[in-house]
């Protein structure tokens, strides 16, 4: 047979094509057909030629193509008897792109910042092909190839992706598709910083927000777990400041979000004042002030209302002042310092959320004690006490001296002397400066000094009344407090730190200040013996011996 009629057909357009033989049998012995097409779609006539003007018999196919008959295979069957012969045509159908959509690799599991996304438009089928692709993101426009590599996924990459394709004959979009790019970002509601009682949200955000648990952490340590992504503080204390962080899950995988520093501000609070008044070296005070504030408060320091010193624009200060400021800290020393830096101290701080102040008032005592080398000192050093006086007056003063409120002597020279001190020279010394018809007494100074453990007092005794009971103590003199052992032979029966508890449940031990005390129920033969108890401390060591009897 022979096919007539065109093998590139136009979509939608209805096509002829005819297939047709040169025989006729009036009889009926030759058939003609058309086979592959769709019968809900065609048409199929029949027409026999038997005249002068020819001979011949076709069967024409009537149909309308759409592209998926494009690269369809249609027959033409000329058949007689047992024999049949065949010609085929293969249609184009020209046609828009179809079944045009987007491929998402990877296409399971989370999508992380940093990782490698590959966008492919895929084509069903084109023709004439593909003239073009044309990618879009959100509605904008984002690349003209057929295949997007993102090599390192960012979180302002998530969104609605769709492709374009084009060919002669018309365009085709595919449907959007939505890459998710799973990572945790905090914000903060007004602000990162804030002022305190302000209403403040904290948000733990992922693009395309799903079904997602959230863990809050706090300085590293667990706050809360759950389905709010958000934090609310609905009046934000100092106490809040802090770096946040917070960790989402799904079925995939996690992430965890950047930590945020929230940052509270804050009027000052009420400032801390210290006075002090140091003797040894020198006459000195030191005012020192702190306090609590965000932003750092400017200090100033003032007595009687004049400002001395300032953490801020310096003050012109006085020789015998000396000024040191770190953030929230002022500290005034005052050199040689006497009754004229007595007064009402004061502190003030302020920021620019507010202020706060606090005073103090100083008495500088004219008579002052101090103690060389130290106050305290082992036991055979060389100390001088010196009563420092003002030295205002013209007439030569009388220095009275006192140990622990006792009268000492009473001398024109300013200093006591111990070419080498003892234990028993320790207590609160003081000194009266008195010049004229006026006087002074210095504050009392504790002058304490260190020595080795004195011979220790040993007593045994056996009590029989109610039962055999021996009580064998231990106490001793010295300064720093003693370790106290209690043994018999190579055995330690107590101490007073420093060793196990008693194994034996007929001794039980007392403690106290360089004193130890043993008690043993139940007393028996074997219990007899020489014990021996031995004093320790840093200045040297004793012992002392008792034979216990039963």
């Amino acid at each position: 047979p022979s096919i007539t009629g065109g093998e590139e057909q136009t979509e939608g357009q209805r096509t002829t094509l005819e297939c047709s033989t040169p025989y006729v049998c009036p009889l009926g012995g030759i058939v003609v057909s058309w086979r592959g097409y769709d019968p809900h779609v065609s048409q199929v006539s029949s027409h026999v030629q038997l005249d002068t003007s020819g001979v011949g018999q076709r069967v024409t196919l009537t149909s309308s193509l759409t592209w998926k008959d494009h690269s369809r295979q249609l027959l033409c069957d000329v058949s007689t008897g047992s024999w049949t012969g065949s010609r085929d045509v293969v249609l184009r159908v020209r046609h828009a792109p179809k079944e045009v959509q987007v491929s998402l690799t990877p296409s399971s599991g989370n999508i992380g910042v940093g990782d490698t996304v590959t966008l492919t438009c895929e084509v069903g089928s084109s023709y004439p092909p593909v003239s073009g692709f044309l990618w879009y993101k959100d509605g904008v426009a984002a690349g003209t190839e057929q295949v997007v590599t993102l090599q390192a996924v960012r979180r302002q990459d998530h969104g609605q992706y769709r492709c374009e394709v084009r060919n002669a004959l018309g365009a085709a979009v595919s449907p959007d598709v939505t890459l998710r790019v799973f990572s945790a970002e905090i914000s903060a509601s007004p602000a990162a910083e804030v002022l305190e009682g302000t209403a403040t949200t904290l948000s733990c955000d992922v693009p395309g927000r799903e079904e997602l648990t959230y863990t809050w952490y706090k300085n590293s340590a667990l706050l809360k777990e759950g389905s709010a992504h958000t934090l609310l503080f609905p009046a934000v204390a100092a106490g809040d400041a802090g770096y946040y962080s917070c960790r989402v899950t799904n079925g995939q995988g996690s992430d965890t979000a950047a930590a945020i520093s929230l940052s509270v501000t804050y009027p000052p609070r009420i400032p801390t004042l210290a006075l002090f008044q140091e003797t040894q070296g020198g006459r000195l005070v030191i005012v020192s002030c702190t306090v609590d504030s965000h932003p750092p408060a400017t200090l100033a320091i003032g007595r009687d209302g004049t400002v001395l010193a300032t953490s801020g624009e310096q003050v012109a200060p006085s020789q015998r002042f000396g000024v040191t400021a770190s953030p929230n800290s002022l500290r005034l020393e005052i050199r040689d310092a006497g009754p004229r830096d007595s007064g009402k101290y004061g502190c003030t701080a302020s920021n620019v959320h507010g202020n706060a102040s606090a005073t103090k008032v100083l008495v500088t005592r004219a008579a002052e004690l101090l103690i060389q080398p130290s106050a305290e000192v082992a036991e055979g050093t060389a100390v001088t006490l010196t009563c420092v006086g003002t030295g205002d007056t013209a007439e030569e003063p009388l220095y009275t001296w006192y140990r622990n409120s006792r009268r000492l002597q009473e001398t024109s020279f300013p200093t006591l002397q111990f070419p080498s001190i003892r234990g028993d020279d320790a207590g609160a010394f003081q000194c009266q400066v008195r010049s004229g018809d006026s006087s002074d007494t210095s504050e009392a100074v504790s002058l304490r000094v260190l020595y080795p453990p004195r011979q220790p007092v040993l007593s045994s005794f056996l009590q029989t009344q109610g039962g055999r009971l021996g009580i064998i103590q231990c106490s001793v003199e010295s300064d720093p407090e003693s370790n106290l052992t209690l043994g018999r032979g190579d055995n330690i029966i107590a101490c007073t730190r420093g060793c196990p508890q008693a194994t034996s449940p007929r001794v039980s031990v007392t403690r106290s200040y360089n004193s130890l005390k043993v008690e043993i129920r139940d007393v028996v033969v074997e219990d007899e013996g020489i014990y021996e108890c031995q004093a320790g401390n840093s200045q040297g060591s004793a012992s002392a011996a008792v034979d216990f009897q039963a």
